[in-house]
C-alpha cells in the first residue's frame, strides 16, 4: 500500500527511487498521462483491491443490481478492464487521446468491450444512465475550482440512477499536515522496472492548490529513461468537501472509508482524515425533478 511521508522520511527511499542516477542522469519534462503504460504498471497492484473493494461497495451500498459503470478520468483503464472482465458494462471518460487509445488496444487484446468517450470529467453527457460510478486515486482533484468540482458531482449525480452510489477517493489535506510531503515507491513487468517519486513541491492553503511534481526513472535492458511531470491538484479539507456536497443536494454521504478498503470499517469524516474514501449515494428526488432525465 502507498503511503504519504515528510519529505525525507521513508526508509530506503533513494534506492527505491534510483539512487544516484536520480542525481545524474537529466530528466525529460513530460506529461505523464501521456505514457499510460508507465501509469499503468505505477498503480497496478492496487488494482486488486480497488475491485474489491468496489463490488463489495455496490453489493452494499446500491438500491438494486448494478449492471452498468461509469469511470470518469479512467486514463489508462486499469479498472474498467477489471471490470469489464467481471462482466459489467462499462462507461469511461478522458480527455487523453493517448491514454483512451492505449485502453482501447488493451480491451480489444483481452476480447472486451467498453464505451469510451473523450471528453472532460467537469460537464458530461451520457445517452444512458448508470447504476454506479468510481473516481480514485485524487483524479477528482484535478478539477481546479469549485465550479468545476460542483458540475462533476452533479453531472455524475444526473447520470445516476436513484439508489446508484458514486465511490470518490481522493487524499484531504488535514490543518495540521506538513507541507512538505514526498510518495515513493517502485513496479515491476518482466524486464522493465519502474520507480516513481511524488513530491509536493508548493502548497497555497488560501488559493486551495497544490504543485506536485511526478519523477519516474524507467529501467528496461536496452534503456534507463527519466522523466518528469509537475501538474496542479485542488486542496480540500473534510470541512471543504462538506460544503461542496451541500451544493449537490441529490447526492448524500453514506460511508466514508480509508486507502485499507476495509468495506466493514467505515470511518468518520473529520479534520483528521487523509486518505479518503467516499460513498456518495443518489437520493429519491423529493417533490419536482432536478437535472438530466435519464432512461435505462
Amino acid at each position: 500500500m502507498k503511503r504519504l511521508t515528510a519529505a525525507g522520511g521513508l526508509a530506503g527511499a533513494d534506492q527505491a527511487a534510483g539512487g544516484p542516477f536520480q542525481a545524474k542522469m537529466p530528466s525529460q519534462p513530460v506529461d505523464w498521462y501521456d505514457f499510460p503504460h508507465y501509469f499503468d504498471l505505477a498503480f497496478r497492484d492496487e488494482t486488486k483491491a480497488e475491485v474489491r473493494f468496489l463490488v463489495a461497495a455496490f453489493e452494499k451500498y446500491c438500491q438494486g443490481p448494478v449492471r452498468r459503470l461509469l469511470e470518469p478520468g479512467c486514463g489508462s483503464g486499469r479498472l474498467v478492464t477489471a471490470l469489464a472482465d467481471r462482466g459489467y458494462e462499462m462507461i469511461g471518460i478522458d480527455q487523453n487521446s493517448i491514454a483512451l487509445a492505449y485502453l482501447q488496444k488493451r480491451l480489444t487484446r483481452r476480447g472486451l468491450a467498453a464505451r469510451l468517450i473523450h471528453g472532460t470529467m467537469a460537464s458530461f453527457r451520457l445517452p444512458r444512465g448508470v447504476d454506479a460510478a468510481f473516481c480514485t486515486f485524487n483524479t477528482f482533484r484535478h478539477l481546479l475550482t469549485e465550479d468545476a468540482a460542483r458540475s462533476h458531482l452533479q453531472c455524475v449525480a444526473d447520470h445516476l440512477r436513484e439508489g446508484g452510489i458514486y465511490v470518490l477517493g481522493l487524499h484531504l489535506l488535514p490543518p495540521d499536515a506538513s507541507e512538505e510531503a514526498c510518495e515513493r515507491w517502485s513496479a515491476g513487468q518482466g524486464a522493465t522496472r519502474l520507480s516513481v517519486t511524488l513530491r509536493v513541491l508548493a502548497t497555497d492553503r488560501r488559493k486551495r492548490l497544490e504543485r506536485l511534481r511526478m519523477s519516474l526513472l524507467v529501467r528496461t535492458p536496452k534503456r534507463l529513461r527519466r522523466l518528469r511531470s509537475e501538474f496542479l491538484l485542488r486542496i480540500y479539507t473534510a470541512r471543504h468537501f462538506r460544503s461542496l456536497l451541500t451544493t449537490v443536494p441529490s447526492l448524500e454521504l453514506c460511508d466514508v472509508f480509508d486507502f485499507w478498503y476495509e468495506i466493514d470499517r467505515p470511518r468518520q469524516l473529520t479534520d483528521e482524515m487523509s486518505d479518503t474514501v467516499l460513498i456518495l449515494r443518489k437520493r429519491k428526488p423529493a417533490g419536482e425533478s432536478r437535472g438530466l432525465v435519464v432512461t435505462r
